[in-house]
């Protein structure tokens, strides 16, 4: 033991961290300034760059992209539709048939817009619904769907108004829609602040030191979203990425902050000066951050293995998040706490740990811990049972609220001409020689061919590019987007139509649309999904061995992080797919678990369950050094650190549900996911199960063969010689070789 360890914790790295961002706080106050206002003034400059664009490499839907995109480079970006309504009459009628073309001429001079085909035209009574009620003006513009801004929008409905004005309804559809429906997140943040607010206050007792965690949160969430909206103009990154970074960012800010905070005022409480406070704060809550957020990175990292660069990204913007998360606790939070210096000293006595709320159940657990880990197993897999009936799906438009123009032009189209309309399939053959020679002419063929699968309510002429080597159709389903019917339909052109159609000839098929590259996307995830698995359970439990030095600690980790996904997963089938409760979230009922969605929740969920692992098995290992009794040291850690992993939850939980507010049912999937996981892990998990296996695993949990000893890395996640200086009593450590071996 050293003599003296708040000086061996202050000269450790992390240590030294802590004491020089104390020491020159106001210049690492002013570093993270600047950096912030570097990046907001580059965001002003430059913008936020987003789009919705999915790439899945190698599939079918992807190659149809790709062949159209070379062969009919000029018509780049989709019309989108104006949809146009009548409630009596029809669009032919004199007075609506002039206002609509009046419009269309105005609408054709809004700038960035390149043509404008109305109903009326040759070749575009398609544009119009058989009983003459609906009908849609295709605009295209010369930007990509994320860069119609709102303002470009209300160009396009003002230079409209002439239709209007005859009695026709105008709803923007498609992008357009988009672009206006785009929600203002500020009010779920506000919501999941303000809980956050009152939490910190009743877990501290006072607004200065409520305020120290939101504000290095606010900086860093600040900070990471600028990066992400910069990051846009460099790779394809979706809007929902940033609003997942955001609760992330939010959420393990606040957390990492709050436990340092917790720490540092013990450290006062025992008479510690300011500096070596910060100092041993940084040394020992520090490390345990770092680790813990290290493990969100290498899950969300993990995300990668799925081949799906729209994936991929949603994990490197959240992961980003985390990091500048990390860095605020170990740099921005000891700047901070050096300004507040004596005033954030307790003034009250705090209650011992064994007094607690959490200290009394702690004692239930030890002394009755094969019933509370049967008990708790029982009630976990009664939260996760609705998932063994997960199916992923679809979500469109007609699973937004009807207030939003999205599903107003849906249900329009949809009743006009028929619920396919809203999802197109795009068919392409590609040929070696000219249609029209002797060696290929497949075009004819193909077109009856779609036209008599059963499923397909229309198919449109086929286009042919200029060198008359590739043709594309436009099929429309009878049934809607997320209909498992049009998923059908998709299998079916790939497996029999096409095939039978082209049979004979050297002539290549794909097919693609919004329901094809969904059909890829899942098939994509579900091979994919047993590596991320894999690789994100292996290196999070390797980065566990790292921190605690014992195999049965991390393997047990890792086991119940995956019961408590299990419970997430329930949710989602319960809410969502089974639709309970789904009105009072804004929904219309039930509706598709979004294929993606439960891939990206099991690397966040893994990667924040591992976060309470790393505080609570921390606190118990500190405890366990210095006394060698197990059960003692699990009794002990619980008491110690409930109280603060029930606040930061209750924070999480409050900051993930408030999302549920966003329109978008993704973003209620991940806000529901991830508060249900989180409420479960701090509470059933954390408080019950986690307690209960290592009271009964008893010094096993500590056992480390003597070869793996030898070829770690000592980096603990709490040395011994830093614990004396944590409050956590006197007595005879047990020496780290002690637990090599069992009796």
């Amino acid at each position: 033991m050293t003599t003296d360890p708040a000086a061996d914790a202050a000269h450790s790295p992390l240590g030294r961290v802590g004491e020089g961002s104390y020491r020159h706080r106001r210049l690492v106050l002013a570093g993270w300034l600047l950096a912030l206002l570097a990046v907001l003034a580059a965001v002003a400059v430059f913008g936020r760059a987003t789009t919705e664009t999915v790439r899945i490499p190698g599939s079918d839907s992807q190659a149809a992209l790709d062949t159209v995109a070379a062969a009919f480079p000029t018509t780049a970006n989709p019309a989108q539709p104006v949809v146009l309504h009548v409630r009596s009459g029809r669009l032919t009628d004199p007075a609506p048939k002039a206002g609509v073309e009046q419009a269309a001429a105005r609408v054709a001079r809004v700038p960035h817009v390149t043509s404008v085909s109305t109903p009326y035209e040759r070749g575009h009574q398609g544009q119009l619904s058989p009983d003459g009620t609906i009908g849609y003006l295709a605009v295209t513009f010369d930007v990509s769907g994320r860069q119609l801004t709102p303002a470009l929008v209300h160009q396009v409905l003002d230079a409209a108004q002439p239709a209007t004005e005859a009695g026709v309804t105008v709803t923007p559809g498609g992008a357009l829609a988009d672009a206006l429906d785009r929600p203002n997140t500020h009010r779920s943040e506000a919501l999941g602040l303000a809980v956050a607010a009152v939490v910190l206050v009743l877990t501290f007792g006072s607004w200065l030191a409520a305020l120290v965690p939101l504000l290095t949160a606010l900086v860093g969430v600040a900070l990471s979203l600028g990066a992400i909206g910069l990051l846009g103009h460099a790779i394809d990154t979706p809007s929902v990425a940033a609003t997942l970074a955001t609760m992330i960012g939010l959420g393990v800010g606040i957390d990492y902050a709050l436990f340092g905070l917790t720490r540092y005022r013990r450290m006062l409480a025992t008479g510690a000066p300011v500096p070596d406070a910060v100092a041993t704060m940084t040394a020992t809550s520090g490390k345990s951050v770092l680790f813990a957020g290290s493990t969100v990175v290498v899950a969300l990292a993990g995300l990668w293995l799925a081949g799906l660069p729209l994936v991929g990204i949603m994990g490197l913007d959240a992961g980003l998040a985390v990091l500048v998360a990390v860095a605020a606790a170990l740099t921005l939070l000891p700047a901070v706490l050096g300004l507040a210096g004596e005033r954030l000293r307790p003034h009250t006595r705090r209650r011992p740990d064994d007094e607690s709320g959490w200290g009394r159940l702690a004692a239930k657990v030890e002394r009755r811990p094969w019933p509370v880990f049967v008990g708790s197993l029982l009630l976990l897999g009664a939260f996760a049972a609705p998932a063994l009936t997960l199916q992923l799906g679809q979500l469109d438009a007609g699973s937004s609220p009807t207030s939003q123009y999205s599903r107003q032009a849906y249900d329009l189209l949809a009743s006009g001409f028929g619920p396919g309309a809203n999802g197109p399939l795009l068919v392409t053959v590609s040929t070696s020689a000219p249609v029209g020679s002797a060696a290929a002419d497949p075009m004819t063929t193909v077109t009856r061919d779609l036209a008599a699968t059963a499923g397909v309510a229309a198919v449109s002429p086929a286009q042919l590019d200029p060198a008359g080597t590739v043709a594309r159709w436009q099929v429309t389903p009878t049934t809607a987007p997320s209909d498992p019917a049009t998923a059908r339909l998709v299998t079916t052109l790939r497996t029999r139509t096409l095939p039978h159609a082209l049979a004979g000839t050297a002539a290549v098929a794909h097919v693609g649309g919004q329901t094809a590259g969904t059909v890829d996307l899942t098939d994509r995830i579900a091979s994919r999904l047993p590596l991320v698995i894999l690789a994100v359970v292996t290196a999070s439990a390797l980065l566990l061995l790292l921190a605690f030095r014992a195999p049965v600690v991390s393997l047990k980790a890792a086991a119940v992080n995956l019961v408590s996904i299990g419970a997430a997963y329930g949710a989602l089938v319960a809410v969502f797919q089974w639709g309970w409760g789904a009105g009072l979230l804004g929904l219309p009922g039930a509706v598709a678990v979004e294929s993606y969605v439960p891939l990206i929740l099991f690397a966040v969920l893994f990667g924040l369950s591992m976060d309470y692992e790393v505080f609570l098995v921390s606190a118990i290992r500190e405890r366990y050094l210095l006394t060698g009794d197990n059960t003692a040291a699990v009794s002990g850690g619980l008491g110690a650190t409930g109280r603060v992993i029930s606040s930061a939850a209750l924070i999480m939980v409050a900051i993930f549900a408030s999302f549920v507010l966003y329109p978008d049912p993704v973003v209620k999937m991940f806000g529901v996911g991830l508060a249900v996981a989180v409420a479960v892990d701090a509470t059933i998990v954390r408080g019950l199960l986690v307690p209960s296996t290592m009271v009964l695993l008893g010094r096993r949990n500590w056992w480390l063969p003597g070869w793996l000893d030898r070829l770690l890395p000592h980096v603990d996640v709490h040395p011994v010689g830093e614990l004396g200086s944590l409050g956590l009593g006197s007595g005879q450590g047990v020496q780290p070789a002690q637990d090599h071996a069992l009796t």
